[in-house]
């Protein structure tokens, strides 16, 4: 009956452990969503108004730690060929040598270097490499919602927002020094993997 009863409990402490550990929740990886992300910009046209404009291809992925957010981290890929300002002319010469010479530099890109959580939302920190120049930057992210599709998926969303001087990536054609610093919002959702 002793040995029943010393067996149950050992069973029951093992079961506890294993069930505390298990009770944990994997890191969530998940590929950004091409058709629902997006990377908008604004910048000063001239002092007078706003130039908005858009990047239409852009790819990545994302890791989601519940347990330990600070280990959050996104990659984005962006096609600056894609650029889209709503003007074909203007699109034109954004993709030529004075701003983003895309035949020399295709793509821009973005990596997490950490993460400061402020519950769902935080700090993101990383590098943005574009016409060959890596510099750092802070993202203000707002975490929008997370749950199933309607297709069986499940899916977590967020918006980014930053500022950044355009000429700290050697892009120094003249727009007027209200032009210098360009908005970014990113637009991202994630389907789980």
């Amino acid at each position: 009956m002793r040995r029943t009863y010393r067996s149950l409990i050992a069973l029951a402490l093992a079961g506890s452990l294993f069930g505390s550990a298990s009770a944990l929740a994997a890191p969530e990886n998940y590929r950004i969503d091409e058709t629902h992300s997006f990377i908008n910009f604004s910048i000063s046209h001239l002092g007078f108004s706003y130039l908005k404009g858009r990047f239409n291809e852009l790819s990545g992925s994302f890791v989601y730690d519940p347990d330990n957010p600070s280990s959050n981290s996104i990659t984005v890929e962006v096609k600056t060929a894609s650029i889209d300002s709503n003007h074909a002319e203007r699109d034109k010469h954004l993709r030529g040598k004075d701003f983003f010479n895309v035949n020399k530099y295709p793509v821009a890109t973005f990596k997490t270097t950490s993460f400061e959580p402020k519950g769902e939302d935080g700090i993101l920190k990383g590098e943005l490499t574009m016409l060959g120049v890596t510099k750092p930057i802070e993202v203000e992210v707002t975490f929008v919602g997370a749950g199933k599709d309607p297709w069986g998926g499940y899916r977590r969303g967020y918006v980014g927002k930053t500022t950044i001087k355009r000429s700290d990536w050697g892009m120094t054609y003249d727009l007027g020094p209200a032009a210098e610093t360009v908005d970014l919002e990113f637009v991202i959702e994630g389907i789980r993997e």
